[in-house]
């Protein structure tokens, strides 16, 4: 359960970085709710991608009614992807609530996410037993995800 919450804060997080990066409106004008919208059905439809495959890679021969409870809870585990992408979200709305500059908010989104998978991955490697140094440095391993998407977006942008 606990790999699964892993993965998927990691995975909706990146997700999030590389979607925010990619909406980025370069001379159009400013959508943040539009930006928070699609990042939530990215999510939503990854999510959904994501649990399928797992249940058709496990698909085993038996009724109807349990394949589709096995995809429900499948699904269902899907959910800290979709959560791990809120953060990015909740700052696109608060931008729009409060006219944020686009700029602004894509350099704080993509650092905040950044910080986020030093978390993620500092997190990950206490729990397997690193110390806090070890962890330390696994989890700036795992920012460095985070600013290598950040270094994408300015540089093709």
């Amino acid at each position: 359960m606990q790999q699964n919450w892993l993965f998927g804060g990691v995975y909706g997080t990146v997700l999030s970085s590389a979607l925010l990066a990619a909406l980025h409106s370069e001379g159009m004008p400013y959508t943040p709710y539009y930006n928070a919208a699609w990042i939530l059905v990215t999510a939503g439809t990854t999510a959904l991608a994501h649990a399928y495959a797992h249940h058709m890679s496990s698909h085993r021969q038996n009724g109807g009614a349990q394949r589709w409870r096995r995809l429900a809870v499948t699904l269902v585990g899907e959910w800290p992807l979709i959560a791990a992408c809120m953060p990015t979200v909740l700052l696109l709305v608060a931008s729009g609530l409060a006219g944020w500059a686009e700029p602004d908010v894509t350099a704080a989104g993509l650092l905040l996410n950044t910080a986020l998978l030093f978390g993620w991955g500092t997190f990950a490697a206490l729990r397997e037993g690193y110390r806090r140094r070890s962890a330390a440095l696994i989890g700036g391993a795992d920012a460095a995800i985070g600013l290598l998407i950040a270094g994408a977006n300015a540089v093709i942008k």
